[in-house]
């Protein structure tokens, strides 16, 4: 039986017989070939869609999660904290929930899907809206956490890349090798750097056990992240005051792993880039119509980027793009770049047949 990625893999993770597993079943999430796509977009070559909407709380923040509370349980804290564009405060709230700690969650006012925010108001979160965005209230929670007795759970707390490099074991196992390029959509740049941290440690860990030498060159894919235009601070070079982009998942304007999210991009010899609003919105409904899966939109940055940069991709490569949230987290906009009407009839077959056209 499954039962979460902690004891799964234990081997590659700092926890102990001591450390209390705060875990929802995370992890295990799939990875769908995506054949269709590669049609409609021309590539010549396989994609692979590493879907982490599927976690409990349906975004690739659980897999951090899990581990962020867990060892702040083991060390004997009663309360946790983070700021949040919506992901991470659902799944802070629904572990604090099961671990028995009082969360608080610091949000942007008026910038939060409202999916997300539900969610972290039913786990039982005491929730406050700030007037400034993600960044600040980074700023704000780093701030109350050196100073209070409450644990810090947001990626600069190092247990969550722990847990979410757990992905890249996965999709290793699941493709008996390393993709040749990994697509993957920045926002705080957490997540690249738990990817290529992921795919370092599991391939030096897979070659000793295959017997090969030290000196042999492990494979390891090109890490090729996308910011959202209005909020690229890295590929600007500069911290972005007023980050904006309807992806609200990365509208963040200073990412907290910056400099680790370089140093993935460095040494994968990969990229960072943008994608504009009208890319990722694209993207978000190429990926319903053609594959029949409803991501978030921050989600479809990497598939944007994919198709921006395709060009440049080695035909006959094996891709993985993350998609890092479910679509039913932001009803709003699936709603908004659906484009269709809900058509309306009486209860007459006729009259249901003409709606029907056939």
């Amino acid at each position: 039986m499954y039962t979460g990625l902690i004891n799964k893999y234990r081997e590659y993770l700092p926890v102990t017989d001591k450390t209390p597993v705060i875990t929802l079943n995370e992890g295990n999430t799939p990875l769908i070939k995506a054949d269709n796509l590669a049609k409609k977009i021309g590539f010549e070559g396989e994609i692979y869609l590493k879907f982490e909407g599927l976690n409990p709380t349906g975004s690739f923040k659980d897999r951090g999660m899990t581990m962020a509370v867990s060892k702040a349980k083991e060390e004997g804290a009663e309360a946790i904290i983070c700021a949040s564009t919506g992901n991470t405060s659902a799944s802070a709230a629904a572990y604090g929930a099961k671990g028995g700690l009082k969360t608080f969650v610091l949000i942007p006012d008026g910038y939060i899907a409202l999916g997300k925010l539900s969610q972290a108001m039913m786990y039982g979160a005491e929730i406050i809206a700030i007037q400034g965005n993600f960044d600040v209230a980074l700023e704000l929670v780093c701030e109350i956490a050196e100073k209070y007795p409450v644990e810090l759970v947001n990626s600069l707390n190092p247990y969550r890349i722990e847990g979410q490099k757990t992905a890249a074991f996965e999709i290793c196992e699941a493709l008996e090798r390393a993709p040749d390029y990994h697509f993957i959509p920045i926002g705080n740049a957490g997540n690249i750097t738990a990817y290529w941290k992921g795919y370092k440690e599991y391939g030096g860990q897979e070659g000793k056990r295959a017997g090969r030498q030290a000196s042999e060159k492990i494979l390891l894919p090109k890490m090729m992240g996308f910011e959202a235009e209005g909020a690229a601070a890295i590929v600007k070079g500069e911290r972005i005051l007023y980050p904006e982009t309807f992806a609200t998942a990365i509208r963040i304007g200073n990412p907290a792993s910056w400099k680790q999210a370089e140093a993935a991009r460095d040494e994968s010899s990969g990229m960072i880039n943008f994608v504009t609003d009208e890319e990722i919105a694209s993207a978000y409904k190429m990926l319903a119509s053609a594959e029949g899966i409803l991501a978030e939109p921050a989600s479809a940055a990497s598939v944007a980027g994919l198709i921006k940069v395709k060009n440049q991709v080695k035909p006959g490569s094996k891709i993985v793009c993350t998609l890092t949230g479910n679509g039913l987290k932001d009803p709003d906009n699936a709603i908004k770049y659906a484009n269709a009407d809900v058509k309306k009839t009486s209860a007459d077959i006729d009259e249901i047949l003409r709606a029907m056209a056939i």
